[in-house]
Formats: structure tokens, sequence, C-alpha cells
């Protein structure tokens, strides 16, 4: 066939694009089989061509670029920008944004993603190099699932890279219904675990931000839920930065957390989102704080509709925008035009304000063509990858609690000949999630676990035996008296989200998502007390909840007591890897167990005296930091040298390997009167051989010593100073429990 030259010319170019094509594409970098997932790939910045724009060229810094995009902008483009929905831009190219996402404990209302345990969960594992793992995880999944959802055009709501998590408030009284988002009762622990969280979720990039943290809620909120949209929570100022601060200051310092969201509630009369004291002084002015500030959902509109701290929206959206808040969650931000036609703001001010929000989007890469980011090549295989779930499964594991383990029934044997499993969350996923949770098809119930570890000859009989929280609608029994005829009856009660959570999740609370008694549900404990009638065979309790369950008269029943949280996806695997052994238990409280809401202080009180460890001087069920284990650990020889180096010896005394937490307290020389009775500054997370000797060292400076005076500043006691190291609260009842005496010393200052 005879071509044209016309035809000829364009075969001969479509060749030579097809070998550059090729070549391009060889010289591309692949993944190999052992390469990590979610290790991101180093890139060269693209910039292909002159950027349109200026705010596009990444040169620049993004202080220059953020300031170039505003001067671009109209006003009805700026106050757009300004809401947590932000519509695009298409003159601009600039597409929609969502600044509401959720990663409490996983990746979260966005479909599938690792569930990993509760929050609650990380703190009673006291291991912060872990939960800085579970955070890396988390922003994997996140960057994965964001790569994904763009290349389908997804950018709503919960798609985005902006997480408002963790919740760094503290749990301070146990009726809270979202004190499971938290890691406890104690401003230290939960410092810590929270700064490592949001290490993990935000990455180590120079350049970019692998997701935005975000610390919440800004400030003094744990409850009610009920009144949280009209409350003013009244606190002296050592309750305020010796107790409610802590954690959000070590975020801010340590961490460079992102973002801050401010609580529904009032502080000292201010509500928080509006608060000039909470935003400007503290946040901003004395701890340095840079990022952005976001509204709890509809909380601006709070201020005129209930607060009545202003008239009209107008006024509430002056009083927050001056107060610092860059984004209201909401749709009062909607009248920034008119505020700023009635006089209330300044154009100036909304500049600075959208600056310092469009910043957060710039670190994230937001703007910047695919390829510039390192996180772009983060791809789905990562999603609910076995890497994730093993850690998942690690944490469930680090954070179950053994209560009781009386004449060492547990660990059970994996060739029992019988067992019976009876109750309602056995076989229950709801138990597994807790709140603010991703979704997964291979979530594993306790029942799921105990089976699949057990021997094949072993013979299992499961019936729920009782419904959740009311009596059985059919009264006949078929459970109890042939549960009293296993080897061993492991009973899985509690509570799930449907009794404790926020506002409106918890559909069988009848307090909003709080709690107003401890107890567990009257006919579960009617149940075991049927159970334990007459038997001479072991019955295993394991709990599930996110909050402290009262049980005084269970506790005398059940030979052996777990309590595994809400454990996630993985946490029936964990709990019988606890139950049978593989995995000895070595979780410990994070918040204090009271016998009965009766040894508490008023719900709506925010006064610590009376609350948590620290200032609770009666005794309860079972303290804070408590949590027993398969074997004896023994403290001796604590030391303290001229430098405030803390050490002490810690001994395996038992036989067989096993993970302690060994928590160091001081109690200053007003302890119990103006000052804690203890005061916990420092733990680690050891693994002891049988037999095997460790020398553990504290670091400690007089810093560490400080108080808090009634003006909220920090101060140096002079006079005798005890230090404690042990494996639980150095409290009687601690000990009474079965938990090793701590070991003391004295520091004089």
């Amino acid at each position: 066939m005879k071509l044209n030259p016309s035809t000829y010319s364009k075969r001969i170019l479509i060749f030579l694009l097809t070998i550059v094509t090729g070549l391009s594409s060889c010289t591309t970098q692949t993944k190999t089989d052992n390469e990590d997932l979610a290790q991101p790939k180093k890139t060269q910045p693209k910039q292909s061509a002159p950027p349109k724009y200026k705010w596009q060229n990444t040169t620049l810094t993004n202080d220059e670029r953020a300031d170039a995009l505003i001067e671009e902008l109209t006003l009805e483009e700026k106050a757009s920008q300004m809401l947590d929905i932000c519509p695009p831009i298409e003159r601009l190219g600039i597409p929609e944004y969502n600044w509401w996402n959720e990663a409490l404990h996983g990746v979260a209302r966005n479909g599938r993603a690792t569930v990993f345990p509760q929050a609650i969960a990380f703190g009673a594992t006291f291991d912060d190099d872990l939960i800085q793992r579970v955070g890396t995880a988390i922003s994997d999944e996140a960057r994965a699932k964001y790569n994904e959802a763009i290349k389908i055009n997804n950018r709503s709501r919960y798609a985005g890279l902006t997480f408002w998590s963790p919740n760094v408030n503290i749990f301070r009284d146990p009726r809270w219904g979202r004190g499971q988002e938290t890691y406890g009762e104690d401003p230290y622990l939960t410092s810590r675990i929270g700064v490592s969280f949001v290490k993990g979720l935000q990455g180590d990039d120079p350049k970019y931000m692998k997701a935005a943290a975000c610390a919440k809620h800004y400030a003094v909120h744990s409850g009610p839920e009920e009144l949280r949209h009209e409350f003013d929570a009244v606190v002296s100022k050592k309750d305020l930065f010796e107790t409610y601060l802590p954690a959000f200051k070590a975020l801010v310092q340590e961490a460079n957390v992102e973002g801050v969201m401010g609580a529904y509630n009032r502080t000292l009369g201010e509500p928080c989102s509006g608060s000039p004291y909470l935003l400007q002084d503290i946040l901003i002015k004395s701890w340095g704080f840079d990022g952005y500030i976001v509204s709890d959902c509809w909380a601006i509109a709070d201020f005129h509709t209930y607060h009545k701290v202003t008239n009209t929206p107008e006024e509430s959206t002056a009083l927050a925008l001056k107060s610092g808040t860059n984004i209201n969650c909401g749709n009062v931000y909607s009248n920034l035009k008119s505020t700023l036609e009635q006089g209330l703001i300044t154009e100036e001010l909304l500049n600075q304000r959208l600056k310092e929000n469009l910043l957060t989007r710039f670190k994230l890469g937001l703007f910047d063509l695919p390829g510039n980011n390192p996180y772009d090549t983060i791809t789905a295989d990562v999603i609910d990858s076995e890497k994730h779930r093993k850690i998942a499964r690690e944490v469930a594991q680090k954070s179950i609690v053994l209560l009781k383990n009386k004449n060492n029934v547990l660990p059970l044997k994996k060739d029992i000949r019988t067992a019976y499993i009876v109750g309602p969350n056995a076989s229950n996923e709801e138990v597994l999630l807790g709140n603010y949770y991703g979704v997964t098809s291979n979530t594993q119930t306790i029942l799921d676990g105990i089976v699949g570890k057990v021997s094949p000859g072993t013979s299992i009989n499961y019936k729920s035996g009782v419904l959740p929280f009311r009596e059985n609608v059919n009264p006949i029994d078929w459970s109890t008296g042939e549960a009293k005829q296993a080897d061993v009856c492991i009973a899985v009660m509690g509570i799930s989200s449907l009794l404790e959570g926020e506002e409106g999740e918890a559909l069988a609370s009848s307090e909003k998502g709080d709690k107003k008694t401890l107890k567990l549900p009257q006919n579960q404990i009617d149940y075991i007390k049927k159970l334990k009638k007459d038997s001479k065979n072991p019955l295993v309790l394991v709990l599930t909840g996110g909050s402290p369950i009262a049980i005084p008269e269970i506790h005398d029943l059940a030979d052996a007591i777990l309590f595994v949280w809400y454990p996630g996806e993985e946490g029936g695997n964990a709990v019988a890897d606890v139950l049978f052994g593989d995995i000895a238990p070595s979780g410990k409280l994070p918040i204090t167990f009271p016998k009965s809401v009766s040894q508490l202080p008023p719900y709506e009180n925010y006064d610590m005296k009376g609350r948590t460890y620290k200032y609770m001087v009666k005794e309860p069920l079972y303290p804070f930091g408590f949590g027993l284990s398969y074997t004896k650990f023994e403290y001796n020889n604590i030391v303290v040298d001229s430098d405030l180096n803390i050490s002490a010896e810690v001994t395996n005394t038992g036989n067989i390997a096993a993970e302690e937490v060994i928590q160091l307290y001081i109690s200053s020389p007003l302890a119990g009167k103006e000052d804690p009775i203890y005061d916990l500054k420092s733990f680690k997370r050891e693994l002891l051989k049988p037999g095997e000797t460790k020398k553990i060292v504290f670091k400690f400076s007089q810093n560490s010593l400080n108080q808090f005076n009634e003006n909220g500043e920090e101060i140096l006691r002079k006079g005798n100073y005890k230090v404690y190291i042990g494996g639980a609260l150095p409290s009687q009842r601690s000990q009474d429990l079965g938990a090793t005496p701590s070991i003391s010393t004295e520091i004089t200052i």
C-alpha cells in the first residue's frame, strides 16, 4: 500500500511519541513486594509550565502563596472559604473542600478503614510509642483514601484530610457519655498519648503534612451532654491550669498540632469559640499556637441562641472572628458580608483569619499538582491491611485490664473440655466499635476469638441468655443450667454505644448519651447471680464499655474479670489471646472506677475536689493505674541521684514473660490539702522475662515537682516530696486488690 507524505509523517510522529512514552513509563519507580506499602516515594516537585497564578508557585513559601491567593479573591469568595464546607472557586480552578473529618480511632464515617480500639483503650495501654504507630497507620489510610476519593471527585464530608481528632478533654466524671473518646482522667497520661497520636497523624515530612490533627474540645468540656450548648463551666484557675489545660498545651508546644476546636459550652462566662481569654491570651499569645481554630459544629449559633452573649448572628460572627476562630462548622459565617457592612469587623481581620486557615490547606498540598506531595503515592493497599490489623490487635491486647483472677483461674487451657459462652455482647459487633468509627468486613467478635482459639475437640455452647439492658420478654431460661455444667462459663457482659455516647448517638440513653448510674443493667446483674448460684465451676466475666462500670456485688461472685473497653475490629482475637494465655494482660485503668454514683460530686460541678485519683478521698472499687498480670513483679532499690534522676529495679518473679507498666507518682508537701494526693509524673512499659530484673531510670528535674497555686501559676513548694514507683496507684486499695506494693523515697526541696 502506498502512503501519501502527510499520512507517513503522522505515523512517524505517533511512533516517536510511543517510544518516548514507553521510556518514561520504564523509568517510573515501581513498588516491589518487599516495600512498605505506606512508605511515600520521594518525588521531585512538578512544575511543568509556569504557573498561571502566583499562589500556584510551589517554590514560594506557604505564607507568600496564601497572601497571593487572598489577593485574587473577591469578598464573597473570601467569606465562602471560612465555613466547614468551602465551595469551589471555578474561575481560579480551586475545587470544593470540606473540613469536617474524624479519626478518633481510625478513619471514621468514610467507608472501609481499620477500626482500632476506642480511644479510652489507648489510654489503658500506657504505651505512647504504640499510639504513635496507630496515628501513623491512620494517616496512611487517610492519604490513601483521599487519593482514591479525588479520582472519583468525592470531596464530600469525611473525605478530606483535616481530622477533628484527638479528644484530649479530661474524663473528670464517669457519667459522661463521651468520656470513651478521651484518654482518661489524668492530664499527664492524656498529654503523652495525645502528643504521640498527633505526631503519627501529621507525619514528619519537612514540607507537607500527611494529615492535620485537631485538639478538641477546647476547653473545660466533659458534660453533661444535654446542657453542653448552654452550660457555663466555672473553674478555679488552679483546676484550669492543673487539670483541664495541660494536654492542650502539650499538643500545641510538643506536637505542633495543626488545629484546635472550641467547645460548645462557656468557660468562665465566655463561649469557648468566642473567648479572647482562652483563644488569644492562652492559646495564641502564651502557648504560641499558629494553626487554625474551628468551632464545634453549630457552636457559634449557640452564642445568640442559647448562651445569650450576643443578640444577632452578625454579633456572634464578629465575636468568634475577633477571638480567633477561623472556621465555622455551621452557617453563621455566611453572614460575614453583612457583619462587615455593619462595621463589626474589618476586611483586614477577615483576611488574617482566612490566611490562617488557608495555610493548613497549603501544608497539606491541597493547592498543588498531583506528584508534588510525597504522600500522593500512598495507595489503597494500606487500607485495613494485615499490618494495620496487627497494630489494632496489639492495642487491644495491651489495653485489656485484668481486675480479678481468683486462684489463677486465668489463663484458660486451650484444650479445655467444655466451655459455655453467654452474654449479649459475646457475638455483638456493636461493642467492638465505640463511637466515631469506620467500617470493615474483618470484625472479630469475642465469640469468634474464643472459638478460633480453643482445641477443635473442645465443646463450646453459646447462648446470649439475656437481653442487653432490659428483662427478657420470654421468661424461659435455657442457658444458666447448662452453663453451670461446663468446665468454665465465660459471660460477656457490659454496655455499648447504645447506652453511652454523644448527645444524639446513644439511642437507649435516657440522659442523651450520659449515664445516670454506673451499674451494669440490673437484668445483667440478676443473670450473673443466677449463673453463679449453686455452681462450683469458674465464672469468667468479660466486660465491654467505654467508661467505669460499678460492679461491687459482681466482683465477689466472678472468679476472674477482664475489662476490654470497645476493642476494635480485632477485639475478639485480642480477648481470646488474653483469656488463653498467648498474651499476659498488661493494661492499666486510665480512670478511677467508683463503687457507685454516690461517691461522686454533682455532675454539673467542674471543681476537681473529690474527683479522680488525685482528689478522691473515698475508697474506689478499682483505682486509677490498677491492673493485674498472670505473673508477679517486685520493686526494689529506689534511688534519686544528684541530678534528680530516679531509678528502681523491677523483677519478674513469675514463670511467664509479661509486660509491666511502671508508674511514677509524687506527693507534694501539701498533698491532700492544696495539692493532689498522688500525681502521676512518668511511666514506662517494659517486657520482662521470667526471673529478669531491669533497672528503670526516669529522667527528672525540679520542674517535674512543680505544683499549681490558686492563681494557676506553677510553683515549687518547699519541703519533702514523696516519690513512689510501682505497677499501680500507690494506695491501700490497689494492694487489697492484689497489686504489688509500691516502693517510695523522699526528695527534700
